[in-house]
């Protein structure tokens, strides 16, 4: 198990994708008797048949459904180390990876990084920023796969070190014509006035959703999904066409409302005010790029 050849699981992955180890051994330019000696080898490493042999080709049994999808993960991770190794013999002296979420990467993230790597002391850092939801953000930062991450303060950051980093304000979005916007008339109003109103949905484990979730459940209803969409720019779009309303952050929504025939009114909920944390493992293990770029997204 500790002699894994990246060749070996790159080739598993090919046969279980192709159903056909002579067409791995066409693309690859290799004999097909030496792509079936790295997987008996393969499976005598892992001690369990990887492949079941049927008229058709071959199909991957349980145990090699397990290791494909491990075998994916690590085949990505070493194409990343590659690609960021790489970096370092073209001049970058310094790589910082910040997964955040939906909410954040729609706000001012991007200014705040874009600053950051103006200033001459930076020109030879290089920022990765992954956008994911709240809980992946998280678990992220917790198993080193990214320096620090930015995400809602209320997700579970036990056991991490953070700092503020701005806030939000949830919002109702709405076509001027819909019920909702000629009532409120720029006015705040209160989730539970909106519930009987059909909804864009984002995705379902996103801090935004699985917030709205419990407020529904909270007055006794369920949230009615019209439209689902992976984020907050889609979500805008479908208000435009006056297919539903939508909660998103005030902040993103009035830019978009600008030019548009949306209307954008603010939640009096307590819960409608977000505070975002940078959240990170421990600061003396930060690399000196890692530390500069915190340093400089706390001062925002």
């Amino acid at each position: 198990m500790y002699d894994l050849s990246l060749l070996n699981l790159r080739l598993f992955v090919q046969v279980c994708e192709q159903r056909s180890i002579a067409r791995v051994a066409q693309a690859e330019a290799l004999v097909a008797s030496a792509i079936s000696k790295r997987l008996a080898q393969l499976e005598h490493q892992m001690g369990a048949p990887l492949f079941i042999r049927e008229r058709r080709g071959l199909r991957p049994t349980a145990a090699g459904d397990t290791l494909l999808e491990h075998a994916r993960t690590m085949l990505a991770a070493a194409n990343h180390m590659q690609q960021e190794m790489a970096a370092y013999s073209k001049g970058v002296q310094g790589q910082v990876r910040v997964l955040v979420t939906a909410s954040v990467m729609a706000e001012s993230l991007a200014d705040h990084v874009a600053s950051f790597l103006q200033q001459p002391a930076h020109a030879s850092i290089r920022v990765t920023l992954e956008e994911c939801v709240s809980p992946d953000v998280v678990r992220g930062v917790r198993e080193g796969r990214a320096a620090m991450g930015i995400c809602w303060d209320a997700a579970d950051l036990s056991g991490l070190q953070t700092q503020p980093y701005g806030s939000d304000h949830l919002a109702i979005a709405a076509h001027k014509s819909h019920p909702i916007a000629r009532m409120a008339q720029s006015a705040a109003v209160h989730f539970s006035d909106v519930l009987d109103y059909e909804h864009v949905s984002m995705p379902a484990l996103s801090a935004v959703q699985i917030l709205l979730t419990r407020a529904a459940a909270q007055e006794g209803k369920a949230l009615r999904h019209r439209v689902h969409v992976s984020n907050f720019d889609a979500a805008l779009r479908v208000v435009q066409a006056n297919l539903a309303i939508s909660v998103v952050p005030r902040e993103v929504a009035l830019s978009f409302a600008a030019n548009t025939d949306v209307r954008v009114i603010p939640l009096a909920d307590s819960w409608a005010k977000r505070q975002f944390a940078i959240s990170y493992r421990d600061a003396a293990l930060l690399s000196s790029a890692a530390k500069a770029l915190l340093n400089h997204l706390a001062a925002q």
